[in-house]
């Protein structure tokens, strides 16, 4: 109960659109630029969080105003205005699976794959409000048929709700590990 008590507390359809917003030109600079990806990558297993920082802000001046990194993935953490809410968008390898492993060729999928499903949150209202409005409610069918509507690589295997958001599970034949791409409160 305290769970769903949560979503309808904070998801909106403005969460989810700035957070995209100020994500598609990193995401974009992922999918397009190799060799600013596997700088990325690099920063991402050293947690060298100054150079992240620089090079976030290289591509997408907007985004967050915190970045972590555990050295298996990144987390790029937004508090939105007027609010105490922080919500948190990254790329990460679930933690237990392995130890300062970043896979650059992976990471340009995901972000070749996610692109159109945060444009679509960012620029179209009606699609963002309706992706909240499923979060909040817990209709995992429903976040996961507008996912698969924009992310259409058979690598997508699942598609969760968590922290007032969602995880997407991704899986490569290519990569030993999986990689979640998330975007959550995680103060849930």
């Amino acid at each position: 109960m305290v769970k769903q008590a949560n979503r309808k507390r904070y998801i909106t359809a403005h969460i989810l659109q700035s957070v995209s917003t100020a994500m598609v030109p990193f995401y974009t600079a992922i999918a397009l630029k190799p060799q600013y990806a596997a700088r990325w990558s690099k920063a991402v297993i050293k947690a060298d969080l100054t150079k992240m920082q620089k090079m976030l802000r290289q591509v997408s001046p907007r985004a967050g105003n915190q970045l972590g990194s555990n050295g298996i993935g990144y987390f790029v953490t937004f508090s939105l205005s007027n609010s105490t809410i922080n919500y948190t968008n990254g790329t990460t390898i679930p933690p237990g699976s392995v130890q300062f492993n970043f896979d650059t060729r992976v990471h340009r999928s995901i972000a070749h794959s996610v692109l159109p499903f945060y444009r679509r949150i960012a620029e179209f209202r009606p699609f963002a409000s309706t992706l909240a409005k499923a979060i909040r409610k817990g209709d995992t069918k429903a976040v996961t048929c507008m996912t698969r509507s924009c992310i259409r690589t058979p690598a997508l295997k699942s598609v969760s709700i968590e922290g007032s958001g969602f995880a997407l599970l991704f899986e490569y034949s290519f990569s030993k590990y999986p990689y979640r791409n998330l975007l959550l409160n995680e103060s849930d």
